[in-house]
């Protein structure tokens, strides 16, 4: 009984598809060694036939090569098939060949006599035709392009990378997403690698073929007329037919296989399989068929010419022009026109002469996208618009970085907009604008690209970089050159979470800060009704996280900002009071914002004099007016040159001065660098140690 359980549990345990490989393997070399009976050979040769074609066709309704990434095993596997098929069939031909035509099974009896009419002369012609065939043309284009592809690769990586990470820094995908995505790019590099040393199996088969065919026919002879008396004739005869009939066996599954390979490392991925890409890309553009019907039936006229063929297939290509030209797509730049038209025509038309009622007044929107009409399947729910989804993932990541929920982006689409533009408004008011080109890519340059690229020149809308828009058929050639590449809802996306970033101050209002509220009490009840309204405003709350936000610092933190203004609002209304008190509060995570390593801040400073001249100018007028304007401008020249220094070190723009003079030289220093940070010598924790990279002010 135990017994039985333990041997049941074995079964169990045991995985038929994870044994199926090593089987197979196995099997396939024991046919080198172990003699097979003929129907065991046909049974085999079936079967390596079957295998061609179901990769052929795998390989035609792959949407992209990593669909089919085991394709360069497939390859080892089939090819160590063809070649123990031909040292076990070799076997058998030099052992019984002397016994008749179908000594070696069926299937090659078939293709010695069927094929090949039963002439050996006709045979090794088309046996070497069939493996030249193979060897030259198919499998060393599909070699040359895998290797090709596999360096082109391997040089966009770098690209390929940066574009995934600008697109998780921009809050367009998740950290799973950009895990997915970097997997991807690596599995590319090691499929292409794998077909450029895979594609070698097959020419070697190709040329192991040929050897085998002249040593079997040779090896027939010698067997035939030393061992079995036969005449020189009949040897050759019986054995040659019975070798080309084993190397056709072979040699055709292995031009199916070649052609399979080069299917998939030339074609270009897509959401199409190669049917549909041929369909929609050779045959689609209805002029095409025109003018080639045209031509084969001006030929079809000529004297002398099979008439009837070329007028018969200009016939054919004439009716798919017809119908091509009569399909919805063909007309879809007149339905588009039409469209327009009837839209102005309804701007046009006189409204009914109704009271006017509070219905008519129309709230304006906290955050606006508007889209030129060619931009609308973009952000189409019925058409799964691509950044609809963007949108979403950019809200999410907003409130998970910044820490409140944006109000949510209203889109409509402007008939006044060029068909390519955008515009992104803030409380009705623009606050960015650019242009889309869908079905194309933006490669923006990010100032070390190795080449250049042909396109349309613009400039990235974000961030004012220099770009191109680029057709989809450069885009590999941007990578390869170092150009950060993305598409046009990428583009868009980008633009607008720069936007909602740069504008987080105006965001967050007074609803955003009563839900802020309401979501702190949650876990903290007794906290928010001991401070709003006893205590503190909401207004006064408000203003204080404003100017966190203003400058940079994210209110995630809410427990901690609230229980500080607890502590110091019976003293103070003061909301920059407050929010220094708020930032000393948060000085860790401030400070660990810009230095997210290690205990050591190279950080700027200000010299000690330039600090007491510049504390007594303020205490009169408490503002940065007070500054005598020599002085002014030569902080402002020395600060610029000090965070230029700063950058070209590598390190953050930050500045360490007094708390009394944090937010007015903060507010003031930003006409001459907006990226700066400056913080108070307060808010650096005990732990960091202060390495002063540039002395502000210090006298030379």
């Amino acid at each position: 009984m135990n017994d039985g359980l333990t041997l049941q549990g074995f079964l169990g345990r045991l995985n038929l598809r994870q044994m199926l490989a090593p089987l197979l393997i196995i099997l396939i070399l024991s046919m080198m060694v172990l003699p097979l009976p003929t129907f065991v050979l046909d049974v085999f040769f079936t079967f390596n036939i079957a295998i061609s074609i179901m990769v052929l066709l795998v390989a035609m309704y792959t949407m992209k090569p990593l669909d089919f990434a085991i394709f360069p095993t497939v390859l080892l596997v089939t090819t160590l098939l063809r070649l123990s098929l031909n040292v076990a069939s070799t076997r058998v031909v030099l052992l019984h060949g002397h016994t008749g035509p179908d000594a070696a099974g069926k299937v090659i009896e078939a293709f010695g006599h069927f094929l090949v009419g039963g002439n050996y002369a006709v045979g090794i012609v088309v046996f070497i035709i069939l493996t030249l065939i193979n060897f030259i043309v198919i499998t060393k284009g599909a070699g040359r392009i895998a290797e090709v592809s596999a360096r082109f690769t391997l040089d966009a990586m770098p690209g390929k990378q940066m574009a995934i990470d600008a697109d998780l820094n921009a809050g367009l995908i998740g950290e799973d997403e950009a895990r997915k995505r970097r997997a991807t790019v690596a599995l590319e590099a090691d499929f292409y690698g794998s077909m450029d040393g895979a594609s070698k199996f097959v020419r070697g088969d190709a040329v192991a073929g040929i050897l085998i065919l002249f040593i079997n026919i040779i090896g027939g002879l010698i067997v035939g007329v030393a061992q079995h008396d036969m005449s020189a004739g009949d040897a050759a005869k019986a054995y040659t037919l019975l070798t080309i009939g084993d190397g056709l066996v072979a040699q055709i599954p292995a031009l199916i296989i070649s052609t399979a390979a080069g299917l998939v490392v030339t074609r270009v991925a897509t959401e199409q399989d190669i049917g549909q890409q041929l369909v929609t890309q050779l045959f689609g553009n209805p002029m095409v068929l025109a003018l080639t019907a045209v031509i084969l039936g001006t030929l079809g006229l000529i004297p002398g010419m099979p008439n009837l063929v070329f007028l018969l297939l200009a016939s054919a290509l004439g009716f798919l022009a017809w119908r091509g030209l009569r399909s919805p797509a063909a007309t879809r730049n007149e339905a588009a026109a039409a469209a327009e038209a009837a839209a102005q025509q309804t701007l046009a038309a006189p409204v009914e002469n109704v009271e006017a009622n509070w219905s008519d007044v129309v709230p304006v929107d906290v955050l606006g996208l508007e889209v030129g009409y060619r931009l609308i399947p973009l952000v189409d729910r019925g058409q799964d618009g691509e950044l609809l989804k963007r949108i979403r993932g950019l809200r999410k990541k907003f409130a998970q970085d910044i820490g409140f929920l944006s109000a949510p982006v209203h889109i409509r689409d402007n008939l006044e907009l060029r068909p390519n533009a955008y515009r992104l408004t803030l409380k009705g008011a623009l606050i960015g604008d650019g242009e889309a080109f869908p079905g194309q890519y933006l490669a923006i340059n990010p100032g070390r690209v190795s080449g250049q690229i042909a396109g349309t020149p613009t400039q990235d809308p974000a961030f004012g970089l220099p770009a191109v828009w680029i057709d989809a058929t450069l885009r590999e050639q941007a990578n390869v050159f170092g150009y950060t590449v993305v598409d046009a809802s990428t583009v868009i996306a980008t633009h607008l979470n720069h936007v909602i970033l740069s504008h987080a101050t105006e965001l967050l209002g007074r609803q955003e800060t009563q839900a802020l509220l309401d979501h702190l009490a949650v876990e903290s009840p007794k906290l928010v009704e001991d401070i709003v309204p006893k205590q503190l405003a909401l207004g006064v709350l408000q203003r204080v996280l404003q100017n966190l936000l203003e400058e940079g610092v994210n209110i995630r933190d809410m427990r901690t900002i609230v229980e500080t203004l607890a502590e110091h609002a019976p003293r103070t209304q003061d909301p920059l009071e407050l929010t220094s008190q708020v930032r000393i509060a948060l000085g860790r995570a401030i400070v660990q914002q810009l230095y997210p390593t290690g205990n050591e801040m190279q950080i700027m400073a200000l010299d000690p004099g330039l600090e007491r001249i510049i504390g007594q100018a303020l205490q009169g007028g408490g503002d940065a007016g007070g500054i005598e304007p020599g002085l002014a401008d030569k902080l402002l020249r020395e600060t610029a040159a000090a965070a230029r220094h700063q950058e070209d070190l590598g390190l953050p723009l930050a500045l360490l001065v007094p708390g009394n003079l944090r937010w007015l030289l903060s507010r003031f220093l930003r006409r001459a660098v907006p990226q700066l940070k400056v913080i108070a010598n307060g808010e650096v924790p005990d732990s960091k140690i202060i390495k002063v990279t540039s002395i502000i002010g210090a006298s030379k």
